[in-house]
């Protein structure tokens, strides 16, 4: 059968080269991932919201409010089930950042089963009260299915990237009904290098998800009453920009401890109970914590400030405005912390839903706060939306994605100024204090985030030492003599020759200049291999990063250095000249990748 698929897959490849351009196949293919991208984030969206609507509505009220200190662990617990069940030995990935890893250091390979797997396992964990965002495993699942699209054609490096891209464009556009803010989270997060013709496939590609989407989804996710802004308020925009990006770092920071923390817990069902109840318990104290917590924002745009607390234990309170204010602050951190319990204990979610919930929060509570005072009245509404841009922008590193996404699902264009304003400052506010996103902190401390800043240590990265290693030397042993291996070494093309041992250890090198002495009898021939072996400058390990052996070899002016395995055992030789070589074809893949 696999056999008939491929011979079948072949004979397309050759009947499409033959017919149809590569640039305009490419274009095919992006309006197949948008479509199949618009088809997964609508699947995804209803089946979380087929199982949150089954617990809220079939469940006794009177047990209701119990049973949610329990829902997020069970919700946890069925993910990590199903991974350990139905993948087993397959590896699942959470978030951005492998999407990222894959396409730096995998070719942008991405396992098919992410396809339907992060819809799975997304659903079970936000359906139940998971504190997290659907958006990242859509994105993951629509990166999936560009990635596995491109790989079954046969396509190349480039052009399986620019469909792995297409795929996460899809999914935005599919999630929110945004394809403005699709295309450019794909660019502003994906590829950051593009030229003009990347445009055309994610163009394609988020605007036929966001019509599949809009078919079978057709109410915004946000309403926004507005249609302007108040330049007397500018200031106040810019104090929550101050705030916002603060709190940006304050969220990257704990996300980044919260790893910490939880990498020390081993035990995995363990740190699934103790997460799921302390997550139950924030959640009946917080219900806004429950899910994604779009809804909470929906009221507060609606004008229903009391909204936060109408279905809290302090229910009672809620026309107290002091205590509404202090409530809201308290969520806006109980929403952090309960996010990062979420994705960091086993439940599949991302931190893009999430960053609008608390920016929005957070935009309210500036708002409501200043309005309290009596000495200034702030449209309540542009403030939240001004923070969830601003929250999404200092977080992820994207601001551009901010203001799009903002103006298009909440229709808030004529707020484009606060927008640009809020999302600006909190960039500048959290590049400025950390410096990598909350996607790539993890791939800059394993050594594996390539910032196209540099772009000599980007392309060195991206080199694996296996790939230039040099085996093609003459191999002495250390009892032996010169003349014993004459004729080897008259024919051979190199001019040094390791000595190893019967365990493949290397003892030490020798130069051909010191054999040819011997040879042609200006020294003493009695000396064994091991007697004329000189140690070397150094030695590089098979494991040892690309930019790392070049910045010794320059470091030692070095042109040749031997590699050994993790056990050292001698492997062969590394060269500048094969690593020149080796930059020059990445240098022409990359260029090929951004044209």
């Amino acid at each position: 059968m696999i056999k008939e698929i491929t011979t079948f897959v072949n004979r397309l490849n050759q009947w499409r080269i033959q017919r149809i351009s590569n640039r305009s196949f490419l274009i095919i293919l992006a309006a197949i991932v948008g479509i199949t991208g618009g088809l997964a984030a609508s699947a995804l969206k209803a089946l979380t919201l087929h199982i949150a609507t089954f617990l809220q509505n079939e469940v006794p009220w009177e047990l209701r409010g119990y049973l949610y200190l329990f829902f997020p662990l069970i919700g946890i617990f069925l993910s990590v089930l199903y991974v350990r069940k139905f993948l087993k030995t397959k590896k699942m990935d959470h978030g951005i950042t492998p999407i990222l890893y894959s396409i730096s250091n995998k070719s942008s390979r991405i396992p098919v089963h992410n396809v339907y797997s992060q819809i799975i396992t997304s659903a079970l964990t936000v359906g139940f009260g998971g504190s997290a965002g659907l958006e990242a495993p859509i994105v993951a699942s629509g990166s999936a299915i560009g990635s596995n699209i491109g790989r079954f054609f046969g396509l190349n490096y480039r052009e399986v990237t620019m469909l792995l891209a297409c795929g996460a464009a899809a999914g935005i556009a599919g999630a929110f009904n945004s394809p403005v803010a699709g295309m450019v989270f794909a660019i502003e997060i994906l590829l950051p290098e593009f030229s003009i013709p990347a445009f055309i496939p994610l163009l394609i590609a988020a605007a036929t998800s966001s019509v599949v989407s809009r078919l079978l989804y057709s109410e915004p996710l946000f309403y926004l009453v507005t249609d302007t802004w108040a330049f007397d308020a500018l200031i106040f925009y810019v104090l929550l920009a101050l705030c916002v990006g603060l709190f940006s770092v304050f969220f990257n920071k704990l996300n980044h401890a919260a790893k910490g923390w939880f990498g020390k817990m081993k035990n995995q069902y363990h740190k699934l109970i103790i997460s799921g109840l302390v997550l139950g318990v924030m959640v009946f104290i917080f219900p806004a914590l429950y899910g994604e917590g779009y809804l909470a924002i929906q009221e507060l745009l609606a004008g229903k400030s009391t909204s936060l607390l109408g279905n809290s234990l302090f229910s009672e309170y809620q026309n107290i405005g002091w205590l509404v204010l202090i409530y809201a602050i308290i969520t806006v951190f109980a929403k952090a912390y309960s996010t990062v319990i979420t994705l960091h204990s086993g439940g599949n979610g991302g931190n893009f839903g999430p960053s609008l919930v608390m920016g929005g929060i957070l935009g309210f509570a500036f708002a409501y706060g200043i309005n309290l005072t009596g000495f200034v009245e702030l449209n309540v509404a542009n403030f939240i939306v001004a923070g969830m841009a601003g929250a999404l922008s200092g977080i992820m590193h994207a601001p551009l994605t901010g203001i799009f996404l903002i103006a298009e699902i909440t229709g808030g264009y004529a707020l484009m100024v606060p927008l640009m304003i809020v999302s600006a400052i909190t960039y500048f506010i959290n590049k400025s204090i950390l410096k990598y996103s909350i996607y790539t902190q993890a791939l800059a401390e394993s050594g594996d985030y390539l910032p196209h800043e540099d772009k000599d240590r980007t392309v060195l990265k991206m080199m694996k030492l296996r790939y230039v290693l040099e085996r093609n030397f003459t191999v002495l042993h250390p009892n032996e003599k010169p003349m014993d291996r004459r004729l080897d070494i008259l024919h051979t093309k190199r001019n040094i020759f390791p000595v190893v041992d019967d365990n493949q250890v290397l003892v030490g090198i020798i130069y051909s200049e010191k054999l040819f002495e011997i040879l042609i009898g200006e020294a003493s021939p009695d000396k064994t291999m091991k007697e004329l072996a000189q140690p070397p400058q150094d030695v590089i390990r098979i494991d040892t990063n690309m930019y790392e052996v070049m910045r010794k070899m320059d470091r030692e002016d070095i042109w040749i250095l031997p590699v050994i395995d993790l056990n050292d055992k001698y492997l062969g030789f590394v060269s500048k000249s094969a690593i020149f070589n080796k930059y020059r074809a990445l240098l022409m893949r990359i260029g090929n990748y951004l044209e």
